[in-house]
């Protein structure tokens, strides 16, 4: 006898998913629950997959052009081949390229726009930027000692409205005396490139190389330190400080963090309360089982009494309801993982052809031009399991009151 009930909780239990109920309002809220489930699912899994997108691009285009760790001198580096070999020495270090920084503005025609001058050695720093893969026009190897050539970002060049081959006026912050009086110091420069990250640096930075960039610093043949480039990005703020101990008092360290780690935690945080407003559609529709199955459990008192005295047990009439509530959330579950794995995965031709359709910009305030996307499972694994966490959850509370029922109660109504 024993033996026989064990299946049967579960068989009663698809009984009742699958039947029609005499109150028709109880079917009704079923189904609202199993689709504001599925939508509650889906919402999440697209929402976490868009903002993932967003975080690789982030870490892609802004922390490609952006160094992982830059190693600068007390005193301008006369031998950075030296230093480069010293910082190589750590396990973490992949590629180092030596640099030379200045801030200014430039000017073409009328058109003025401050900007950071980076001194470069072509051949090294492809190995620590991505610059080299998103030259709009011209080549990055343009920038040669002695010929005062520049390659400007895609925002900039617009800005000036100049084109490869023009030339462009820069204009440092430092003084210098002349018979006229103090005078700002101007350097003319021909524009031998331009590149385009899709990001904000492409409105603020320039390339030169590093032995003009000294020059015009009136330090020539040093620079200013190396970039380092790292297995793992986020290391940075612990592999600058051992860099800091390795090197000793003549050199300071510093990393990607202090410029651009807000964005990142920005987003982290971002994420975190996004998971956490958005799983309040997966508790409204878990509120919706626990009342469907509440009044299921009222419709039922009379099959209940009967299964009572054919011998069922309480725990027997529970796992019933629980087996029947928690249908609904996998069912709910299953559903939303499927259209969110969908959305997630089209998302950003939905978003093209929306634009295209409606003739709307809306990426035109992003350092994007479209809507990214990156599906991570764990997140996938992570949302189904909360959500059938709390379903399961909301299947008790009913379940524990049609096991209270007694039998001889319900059945003086029937």
């Amino acid at each position: 006898m024993r033996t026989m009930f064990k299946p049967l909780s579960l068989f009663i239990g698809l009984r009742y998913t699958g039947a029609r109920t005499r109150n028709s309002l109880i079917s009704v809220i079923a189904l609202i629950s199993t689709l504001g489930l599925m939508l509650g699912v889906a919402v999440l899994i697209t929402v976490l997959s868009v903002m993932n997108g967003f975080e690789k691009e982030l870490q892609t285009r802004i922390l490609g052009m952006v160094t992982h760790v830059s190693v600068h001198g007390m005193e301008p580096v006369e031998d950075w081949a030296q230093l480069a070999e010293e910082v190589k020495e750590h396990p973490r270090v992949q590629a180092v390229a030596p640099f030379f920084e200045l801030e200014g503005m430039i000017a073409n025609r009328g058109n003025v726009a401050g900007l950071m001058v980076n001194g470069i050695e072509p051949e090294y720093e492809t190995n620590v930027s991505i610059v080299g893969e998103h030259m709009y026009r011209g080549e990055l190897n343009s920038l040669e000692p002695g010929s005062f050539n520049m390659v400007l970002g895609y925002g900039l060049a617009h800005q000036l409205g100049v084109q490869v081959g023009d030339q462009v006026v820069l204009v440092l912050p430092e003084a210098s005396l002349s018979p006229a009086g103090v005078t700002p110091r101007f350097k003319r420069f021909t524009v031998s490139g331009i590149f385009q990250v899709k990001a904000e640096v492409d409105s603020l930075l320039a390339y030169v190389h590093v032995e003009d960039a000294a020059r015009l610093a009136r330090q020539p043949g040093t620079v200013a330190g190396v970039r380092v480039r790292l297995d793992d990005l986020f290391a940075a703020p612990q592999v600058g400080w051992e860099l800091r101990r390795q090197l000793g008092g003549m050199y300071w360290a510093s990393d990607w963090t202090r410029s651009h780690g807000s964005l990142f935690q920005a987003i982290k945080m971002e994420k975190t309360m996004m998971t956490l407003l958005l799983s309040f559609i997966v508790a409204v529709a878990a509120f919706n089982i626990v009342s469907s199955q509440v009044m299921l459990v009222t419709e039922k008192r009379g099959n209940i009494a009967v299964l009572r005295t054919l011998g069922a047990t309480p725990g027997m009439i529970m796992r019933i309801f629980i087996v029947q509530g928690t249908l609904i959330g996998f069912a709910g579950t299953l559903l939303g993982v499927a259209l969110g794995i969908f959305l997630s995965l089209n998302i950003s031709a939905i978003g093209a052809w929306i634009e295209q359709t409606f003739n709307a910009d809306m990426f035109n305030a992003y350092f994007v031009n479209y809507l990214p996307s990156q599906l991570h499972w764990n997140d996938v694994f992570t949302i189904s399991a909360i959500a059938l966490s709390i379903t399961f959850t909301a299947t008790l509370y009913p379940s524990w009151r049609a096991s209270k029922i007694a039998p001889a109660e319900a059945l003086r109504y029937e």
